[in-house]
Formats: structure tokens, C-alpha cells, sequence
């Protein structure tokens, strides 16, 4: 499997709110098991549909200013950006199935 980019409170503008297209953002933490549970979940869909949407990671403990901004207060959260604007946020680790369900609507080409 790829292995996701990791973004950090310093590259978040340039990487995330200023890129093309849709990005979903992970606020993680090493410490957070349905973070590590959720992470080649992750990997498999970014792979799959890297035509629609990247996926980045940013991890919550080394980058609190995003983390606080994002208002990420329970881990994982993930963060749907488009044209730098939050226009979907998921709370909690899920099954392939259910993510790609949720993400549906940013998963076509």
C-alpha cells in the first residue's frame, strides 16, 4: 500500500486549503488505535480513487493549531476540504464500506 503525505500546521494552508480539487484531511495521534485501525482503510481508498480525492494525515498531538481550528477534539476526524472550505466532517473509525459511503458524493470523477 502507498503511505499517506502527512501535513503539519506549517504546509496546511499551501497543502490542503489552497489545493485543486477535494482533500480529505485526518487528524490522528500515534496513541489512537482506531486511528492506526482506520489508516489502511485510508490507504485503499486514496489508491483506488486517486482521481477524485487526496488523502493526507496530520497528526493532532504535533500540529495543535489545525487541530484546534478544525475543532478535531476526538480522534480520528476526518475533514472533507474543497476549495479550501470544510464540506463534510466524518467522527470515528469506520469499515471501508461505511467510509466510502459517507464519501460517496467526492469519490465520483
Amino acid at each position: 500500500m502507498n503511505t499517506l503525505d502527512s501535513v503539519t500546521d506549517a504546509s496546511f494552508a499551501t497543502d490542503v486549503l489552497a489545493a485543486p480539487g477535494t482533500t480529505l484531511v485526518e487528524f490522528w495521534a500515534p496513541w489512537c488505535g482506531p486511528c492506526r485501525a482506520l489508516s489502511p482503510i485510508l490507504e485503499s481508498i486514496a489508491g483506488e480513487h486517486a482521481d477524485c480525492i487526496r488523502i493526507v494525515k496530520i497528526n493532532a498531538d504535533e500540529n495543535p493549531r489545525s487541530s484546534a481550528e478544525y475543532k478535531a477534539l476526538a480522534l480520528p476526524v476526518m475533514k472533507v476540504f474543497r476549495d479550501g472550505e470544510v464540506v463534510k466532517t466524518i467522527v470515528g473509525a469506520k469499515p471501508k464500506p461505511a467510509l466510502e459511503f459517507e464519501l460517496a458524493p467526492y469519490l465520483q470523477p
